[in-house]
């Protein structure tokens, strides 16, 4: 079973950053890309950021050239660092990796930190 760990949330100061982390573990799995969502009170869940395993990004529009995702495949750990934070950030994040563990494929979500950006 495969289980996604995530921490580094926080409160902020806008202008201020973050960085967040979320580590899949279980035995021989592969992980074939990584994302991070995120969700304010009120709002629908948003697409933050993709990382394939190749190392191909995309990011949302309101988060481009402020936000940045990467891996450490070797620890199946991957990282937003969260840059110039703006009050409209603030939401829980949350990690999901889509997982390949011998034949099987699944997905797998995170528990979810929150990231709150306030003065």
């Amino acid at each position: 079973q495969v289980h996604l760990v995530e921490s580094g949330g926080g409160l902020v100061q806008p202008g201020g950053s973050l960085k967040l982390s979320c580590s899949a573990s279980g035995s021989g799995l592969s992980i074939s890309f990584m994302e991070w969502y995120r969700q304010a009170p009120g709002k629908q869940r948003e697409l933050v950021a993709t990382v394939s395993s190749t190392g191909t990004t995309n990011y949302a529009d309101s988060v481009k050239a402020r936000f940045t995702i990467s891996t450490d495949n070797a620890k199946n750990t991957a990282f937003l660092e969260m840059n110039s934070l703006k009050p409209e950030d603030t939401a829980v994040y949350r990690c999901y990796a889509f997982v390949l563990v011998g034949k099987y494929a699944s997905g797998v979500w995170g528990q979810g930190t929150q990231v709150t950006v306030s003065s």
